[in-house]
């Protein structure tokens, strides 16, 4: 990897004072990193090949910065990190999100993995970037600078619908950027460059699997660049096949020791002992794979195969603790349940490019570009436990297979009794995800001569187009489920209860006893029949036009002041349909259409003026106006200084917003059956069921952010090679928008916060729905360091016996506070690394990536460590075993608050070699090379559903294992 400290770039033979040149020797050098703006180099065409020409680093050392305008390293206030070509060859990796997201400053970014189960909001199958810990939405990507059409609702761009193949490199600008680059650009910018110049053929195969033999994958990739009309026409073509088997269940071992948090069902506010226990040997005490009776005279009965019932033996368990318990019979009630989410989706993606341009004349160019995605992924979500299912003592299936347990409620006196069950027989529910994704561009460029000065120009008009297809499989309708397992014999033969009073109404009885399972006809029953599983089709649509112009001024003490200055017009809508019986009265899913649009129309301008010689100073303004929320101002200020050219010491202050993306705004209203667990003090204690019900709020208003960094960059020339920096970043986000979770909404009610019970709905004492929906009410504060470092030298220097040059990159960065503030009370995410339990703010304290490179030869070895440091569940959290304090929502008592750390070794070898006089390269991949386990966490204590998923934190540990890949790439 490269680190390009704001485009503080420098080959280790070049000093510094041959590549800070006057603005007035630019070379027109383009790099896009801005809305369609052309960035230009600040040097000279032979001081940039300089500048590139070091090899078997990271990556070629490109000038970037972050900003429309671009001066050279020296002159730039913004931090900007590289993810060079070289990086990303080496790692080979079969979606390039899973390298961006190993960056230090990238943190809980969602994969297709992690984000299997997200249906409702559209995120099933999407490859995010989380950037400082802020959320995904407040990550502006950008694809040659431009916008791209987001690929879900909540406006989140997938990474895979960018050419893998065709990326030069990734810069990522970290902190405030809307002033430049609009609404999203909070937690910074992660721009994906294209090679739009390549050309010739380039083939490209490779594969990978586990070292569990599971997972196989693999891509086939194919690129051609082409000029004609005497280079004024190029034409570049890129094709990609990726196909992922998937795992279907999680797999591992490490997965198989019960190791869950609960609420410790010995607790009282009084005893001294924590309310939270994590641990091994704790499981469900309310269902067992086949049925278990949950209360009356024969609770603990289960139903195993045919004829066959066993009683359960209970652990240590309370109503406090429900769903779970403490030892007992454990890995009976587990069975059939644990680990049953899949464990990576199956997949496949198709993708073709085409750019098109043609230069006009000398200084203009215009072009066309197209991309086409199609994402296809199946997973499953989890086998999902029923409670509170009724059995009454005349059931057929009950009387015909358990005729004792039927002999047993009689003698008691019982006419139906209540049990739960992880359904055995049953398929796993999950879903079927197709997503299309068409991008279309069309623009100009080009360069002039203004009062003697070089200026710039572009634009380009976007429109941007998803079609979302999700169907639901293996979920069952509600109200048949219901007619179908009351069951009763009539004339000799099982059927519905309801078929007696209403023989045309098509029932076919079902069995939900024992381990053998329900018959197919009675599975097509409950699954639909011909009218089929929950399904709904969605349309995203954006329209972007972009203008951009900027060049040099006048003449300052430090150099040509220049300005950059353009204008944006983009729409964003959503519509979509679902029918009508779809729509309630289904296990998930109960899909609503989501309709709604917005447009938005901003202008800004941006000035660099170097007053002194080693003294810049960098400002930029936004005014931006949104058809919901009316306008808004955006504004950035920084400035560098370098007292000498070893050392350069730079800042900036910025006034960000994020506005409301669709799903915020118009989410129709999703609802999913979930549970949470009710205090002492509710109507009901316990664990409870409920309908989690999610809607929008047309009502929103943008967040605001204000942002500032302070730092250094050293690069000493008694010490060619070395570059170094530092800077510290202050984040301030208020009118932050969010939504809470079903357990944040009753912990608040109960504890104090009355406005929240609003939200909760119950029914003759039972509780029946939560309502959750997006609101101006939080404000999040983050602090951080960013350190870097690298260094690349010949080994002759060490003994001039010694071949090859070698090259050194640490990346770290250090979340000293990130704390969310609810207006109930502030929740610190730095240092907590328990997933699902934090949500997408957490980050250990310290995370690193240290990327280093041999090159001798033809050969090309990389060596990366990567890892953070140890957390906890949560910085509030009171870790106690005895005499623990009363715990409260706020500071909580647990008895064990550490979560471990990790570090992982990946590895590589390329070989390049000619074959038929044409180059081709062969590398080898090794990740997680020790095969280091994911260290366990304790999801919990609410959910039936928690064993189903693995019991660590997939969006920050390696829970595949060690994994293999091996490549081939041949050009022509």
């Amino acid at each position: 990897m490269t680190a390009v400290c704001a485009a503080d770039v420098k080959d280790a033979a070049t000093p510094s004072a041959e590549v800070k040149k006057n603005s007035s020797e630019r070379s027109g050098v383009e790099h896009r990193l801005s809305s369609g703006t052309s960035v230009k180099a600040s040097v000279k065409k032979k001081e940039l090949q300089k500048v590139t020409s070091v090899k078997g680093s990271a990556a070629e050392q490109v000038t970037v910065t972050g900003s429309h305008i671009v001066r050279n390293g020296f002159s730039s206030p913004t931090p900007v990190t590289v993810l060079g070509h070289e990086d990303i060859a080496a790692q080979v990796p079969a979606n390039i999100s899973d390298l961006v997201n190993q960056l230090p400053a990238v943190t809980q970014g969602s994969t297709s993995a992690t984000s299997s189960g997200f249906l409702s909001s559209g995120l099933a199958g999407i490859n995010s970037v989380n950037l400082r810990g802020l959320g995904a939405n407040r990550t502006l990507i950008l694809i040659d600078g431009q916008r791209s059409v987001p690929s879900s609702i909540t406006g989140l761009v997938d990474v895979n619908t960018i050419p893998q193949n065709l990326v030069e490199r990734v810069e990522v600008v970290t902190g405030g950027a809307s002033a430049q680059y609009g609404s999203d650009a909070v937690g910074g910018v992660v721009n994906f460059v294209l090679n739009k110049k390549f050309s010739g053929v380039k083939l490209s195969a490779n594969t990978g699997f586990t070292t569990y033999a599971d997972d196989p994958n693999y891509t086939l990739n194919a690129t051609m660049g082409k000029t004609f009309l005497n280079g004024k026409l190029h034409v570049l073509l890129d094709a990609q096949y990726y196909q992922q088997f998937g795992v279907d269940t999680i797999d591992r071992s490490w997965n198989d020791s019960g190791y869950f948090q609960i609420n410790n069902p010995a607790y009282t506010a009084t005893n001294g002992q924590p309310q939270r226990l994590v641990g091994s040997g704790f499981g469900p005490s309310t269902y067992t794979s086949g049925g278990l009776i949950s209360s009356g005279p024969l609770a603990g009965t289960y139903f195993g195969a045919p004829g066959q019932t066993g009683q359960l033996k209970y652990g240590v368990r309370s109503a406090a603790s429900s769903p779970y318990m403490i030892g007992g019979d454990t890995e009976e009630t587990l069975k059939g349940h644990v680990g049953t989410n899949s464990l990576t989706p199956s997949e496949e993606r198709i993708s073709v490019f085409n750019r098109t341009s043609y230069d006009i004349s000398e200084h203009t160019e215009i072009f066309g570009q197209f991309s086409w995605n199609k994402y296809i992924g199946s997973s499953y979500y989890q086998q999902t436990p029923s409670t509170g299912v009724t059995i009454n003592r005349d059931n057929a299936y009950l009387n015909r297979d358990y005729s004792q347990v039927a002999s047993q409620m009689a003698a008691a006196g019982l006419n139906s009794f209540n049990m739960g069950t992880s359904n055995a027989g049953f398929p796993v529910p999950g879903s079927d995800v197709s997503r299309q994704v068409f991008r279309y561009v069309g623009g100009m460029n080009g360069k002039f001569k203004f009062a003697g000065n070089n200026w710039h120009w572009d634009w380009y008009y976007q429109y941007g187009r998803t079609l979302d297809d999700i169907r639901l499989k293996n979920t069952w309708n509600v109200s048949r489920m219901a007619l179908a397992q009351d069951a009763v014999m009539h004339n000799g033969q099982i059927m519905c209860r309801s078929t007696i009073s209403n023989p045309g109404n098509g029932c076919v009885p079902i069995d939900r006893l024992g381990t053998s399972g329900p018959s197919a006809a009675a599975l097509n029953y409950i699954y639909g029949g011909q009218t089929g599983q929950p399904a709904r089709e969605q349309v995203l649509q954006q329209h972007v036009a972009s203008f951009d112009i900027g060049g040099d001024m006048f003449h300052l003490p430090g150099g040509n002041a220049a300005i950059a200055m353009g204008g944006d017009w983009r729409r964003e809508s959503v519509s979509g349909y679902v029918n009508s019986a779809y729509q309630s009265g289904w296990q998930y899913g109960n899909f609503l259409a989501n309709k709604g649009s917005y447009n938005v129309k901003e202008g800004y301008v941006e000035l660099d003026l170097p007053v002194l010689k080693g003294v810049d100073i960098n400002g930029a303004g936004r005014y931006t106006d949104y058809s919901t929320s009316g306008s808004v101002e955006t504004w950035k200020t920084g400035a560098t200084y370098a007292p000498i050219q070893d050392i350069k010491f730079r800042g900036t202050y910025s006034h960000d917003i994020r506005a409301p993306n669709l799903n915020e705004l118009y989410a129709a209203g999703t609802s999913l059956n979930n549970t949470v667990v009710l205090p002492a003090n509710s109507p009901v204690p316990g664990s409870q069921p409920f309908t989690q019900i999610r809607t929008g709020n047309t009502s929103l208003s943008p967040e605001t952010s204000n942002t500032w960094t302070v730092g250094t960059v050293l690069s000493p020339r008694f010490l060619p090679g070395f570059m170094a920096s530092v800077d510290y970043y202050s984040i301030n986000i208020s009118n932050a928008i969010g939504t809470v979770t079903g357990q944040n909404a009753v912990d608040f009610c109960y504890s104090g916060g009355t406005a929240w019970c609003n939200n909760i709905h119950y029914s003759n004492g039972v509780l029946q729905s939560i309502l959750l929906q997006p609101f101006n009410f939080a404000s999040q504060k983050e602090r951080g360091l960013d350190i870097e470092a690298s260094y690349r030298f010949r080994l002759a220097k060490i003994w001039k016996k010694l071949p090859g040059t070698f090259s050194v990159h640490g990346e770290i960065t250090h979340y000293i506070s990130n704390t969310v503030d609810n207006n109930v009370y502030p929740i610190n995410y730095a240092g907590v690394n328990g997933g699902s339990l934090s949500g997408d703010y957490s980050a250990p304290k310290w995370n690193y990536r240290i990327s280093s490179f041999y090159k001798v030869d033809n050969y090309t070895f990389n060596l990366v460590a990567r890892g953070f440091s140890s957390g906890v569940y949560g910085n509030d959290y009171v870790q106690c075993t005895t005499n623990c304090p009363v715990s409260t929502p706020q500071h909580r008592t647990i008895n064990n608050n550490h979560i471990k750390g990790a570090v992982y070794f990946d590895t590589s070898i390329a070989y390049d070699f000619t074959a038929y006089n044409h180059p081709v390269r062969a590398t080898f991949v090794m990740n997680n090379m020790l095969n280091s386990k994911p260290v366990l966490i304790g999801s919990g204590p609410d959910g039936n559903n928690v064993p189903a998923f693995a019991q660590t934190n997939e969006s920050l540990y390696n829970y595949l294992g060690r994994v293999f890949r091996v490549a081939v790439t041949a050009n022509f």
